[in-house]
């Protein structure tokens, strides 16, 4: 099955209507995984110049809303989009060029998914970003940037 018909066909499970820009973003989101949106617009419009700004915006927060695309947004970044929705996966994302890679569970099926104290929830989600350098970024021997609010630079 082409990657359109895939789509096509989960659209059509999500209960949404097969539009041309759901599936140019669809597209772009697995093409570009963890894109911000000014790069999804961009890839969209490369095929399909006369879809606005506004139309790439309410496509991704309705798939997102149907469970089609997960957003993330790590600490200091805008949100940023992926297709990689049917797991529970982390990120490794580098201090000093914003590189994101996805990373499975560290050991074997969603362990993260059991809290030490649920405090009576039903967990179905966790999220654990992994900070540090990348390869490249590493052997060039980049500092790694203060991540705005987060606990190794908070202030008190």
């Amino acid at each position: 099955m082409t990657s359109i018909g895939r789509f096509e066909q989960m659209l059509r499970e999500a209960a949404l209507s097969v539009t041309r820009p759901r599936l140019a973003v669809l597209r772009a989101v697995e093409t570009h995984p963890h894109a911000d949106t000014d790069s999804i617009i961009g890839a969209v419009k490369v095929d399909h110049p006369q879809v606005s700004r506004q139309t790439v915006y309410d496509c991704l927060h309705r798939l997102a809303a149907a469970g089609l695309l997960r957003v993330i947004q790590p600490s200091g970044s805008v949100a940023r989009y992926e297709s990689r929705v049917v797991d529970n996966h982390h990120h490794l994302v580098c201090r000093a060029c914003a590189v994101i890679t996805d990373v499975d569970c560290a050991v074997g099926e969603a362990p993260c998914l059991t809290a030490s104290d649920d405090n009576g929830f039903s967990i179905d989600e966790a999220e654990v970003t992994y900070w540090g350098l990348c390869p490249e970024c590493s052997a060039r021997s980049v500092p790694p940037a203060p991540i705005p609010n987060s606990r190794k630079d908070s202030r008190v």
